[in-house]
């Protein structure tokens, strides 16, 4: 059976305990409130694009992601109830999405990516005016940034997930088992696992 199939789930909060103006803002989209749908995308695309970028790392799938996102999100926002938080609502959905896209997308634009030595070379690299560190110091920082990233993209996509949403994001275990439809046990063996095996590619390195 497939990991975080077959498990509790995650408590759920009640309408009562969802922000007030948050839930307008929720009922107010429901009823196709052009003005709410804008207010809502306004605070959260930010979220959404930067998640949808650590994620599919490109540029312009994170953007079409996004979009495939808050379509998502208003085509199904009726049916929200209260369930969690808003934020950790449409933090689902982005994985969701996301997850159903990388299943093709992976595959087929991995060899259109570049090294950081392919795009020093190609494109130069301008240092930053503002920052008085060492060129190598620098040049150091962006290759362990480098090996971080192509280490967070040989990891399982739902590895990968789970990191980037405690990690980079900052979801408590409870937020993160929901996004990924798993209890919070599940969430930290996953972590564990997710961690060795990043600690595990950088010793090779």
């Amino acid at each position: 059976m497939a990991e975080g199939i077959s498990v509790k789930p995650v408590p759920s909060i009640t309408w009562a305990d969802v922000d007030g103006r948050e839930a307008a803002l929720i009922q107010r989209c429901a009823a196709r409130d052009e003005d709410a749908c804008s207010e809502l995308v306004t605070e959260h695309q930010r979220m959404v694009y930067q998640l949808s970028l650590n994620l599919l790392g490109d540029h312009n799938e994170a953007l079409d992601l996004s979009q495939e996102v808050f379509l998502r999100v208003f085509r199904t926002i009726q049916g929200f109830r209260g369930q969690s938080a808003l934020r950790t609502w449409i933090y689902r959905i982005v994985v969701n999405q996301a997850r159903n896209r990388q299943r093709w997308w992976r595959r087929r634009h991995r060899a259109q990516q570049v090294s950081l030595d392919e795009h020093v070379r190609d494109h130069g690299d301008l240092p930053d005016p503002g920052n008085r560190e060492a060129p190598d110091r620098l040049f150091g920082q962006k290759q362990l940034a480098e090996r971080l990233r192509q280490s967070l993209d040989r990891l399982p996509f739902d590895q990968k997930t789970a990191i980037v949403l405690r990690e980079i994001d900052g979801l408590s275990y409870d937020e993160i088992g929901f996004s990924l439809g798993i209890a919070v046990g599940t969430v930290k063996s996953r972590l564990a696992r997710a961690r060795e095996a990043l600690r595990s590619q950088l010793r090779d390195v």
